[in-house]
């Protein structure tokens, strides 16, 4: 069963687009998790269980578990959300060739503990180094297009001899790419006029949009342009994993006004994207 459809079921299931981000810096988890063994999992434990029932997907980033027990952490979060039915898509930005492409796209595999069901990559250095993770035909990849980050701007902007951009460039490459029809594309909250303008260019290829919660992106546009045929996520991390920061109870108890502060962010994320489902 191939990614997308794997991820409409959940929708569905769910009633939700919400793709939750599991980036727990360890610097702002609370001290109810910090004497377990793996405090990142402990953590991500008890935000998956109050934010399950909202979530499409959830979205770990790579750079938060980039360390031995970081990894431990992130194969215990990953079979985690499996057994709560919720797909996982790791956000890593991978971009290489040859025999360090393939080692990378082993994250997708299922032979030495739970793998995650997608994963971004970067296109910057062509075909060849997005195949390992292409030819995963029940995968998802989603391709880095559109960027919301201030510096974007910088290479994603630039005009080409043919006149077009060099983000919709990339856009028409993942569409020629997505032989498997296992391609994503990641797009940008923050700029509603170029999620419409490229939604036109590839009509059928589910987003992935960051930026909405912290980062204050447009929640109507990253529904009406992030989907294709209902299929997309409209992400949120900071916005949802750390709603209860403030909470008084924060230090010195059993944290649980901070995982349920991450449940009602979780919860009404959803429901503010579903008015414009």
């Amino acid at each position: 069963m191939h990614f997308f459809d794997r991820l409409a079921d959940r929708i569905a299931t769910a009633d939700s687009v919400v793709s939750v981000g599991l980036d727990p810096d360890p610097a702002r988890l609370p001290d109810s998790v910090l004497d377990a063994d793996l405090p990142r999992w402990q953590f991500n434990r008890r935000i998956i269980d109050a934010t399950h029932e909202h979530a499409a997907c959830y979205k770990p980033n790579a750079a938060f578990y980039e360390d031995p027990d970081g990894w431990r952490a992130l194969e215990e979060t990953i079979a985690y959300a499996h057994g709560k039915n919720v797909p996982v898509l790791l956000d890593a930005k991978r971009g290489d060739i040859g025999n360090t492409a393939r080692q990378y796209a082993q994250i997708l595999d299922e032979d030495e503990g739970p793998a995650a069901d997608a994963i971004t990559v970067n296109p910057f250095l062509g075909r060849d180094s997005l195949e390992p993770f292409l030819q995963r035909a029940d995968r998802g990849v989603f391709v880095l297009g559109r960027t919301s980050n201030p510096g974007g701007e910088d290479l994603q902007d630039l005009e080409l001899a043919s006149g077009e951009k060099l983000y919709e460039r990339v856009v028409h490459l993942a569409d020629l790419w997505n032989g498997n029809g296992n391609i994503g594309l990641v797009v940008g909250a923050t700029n509603p006029d170029e999620l419409e303008e490229i939604r036109e260019l590839v009509p059928d290829i589910p987003f992935l949009v960051p930026g909405v919660g912290a980062q204050g992106g447009d929640a109507e546009a990253a529904v009406e342009h992030g989907l294709a045929d209902g299929v997309g996520l409209v992400n949120s991390s900071r916005g949802i994993i750390f709603a209860g920061e403030d909470a008084a109870t924060r230090r010195g108890d059993s944290g649980d006004a901070f995982f349920k502060a991450a449940g009602q962010s979780a919860k009404q994320l959803k429901q503010r994207l579903n008015q414009f489902r």
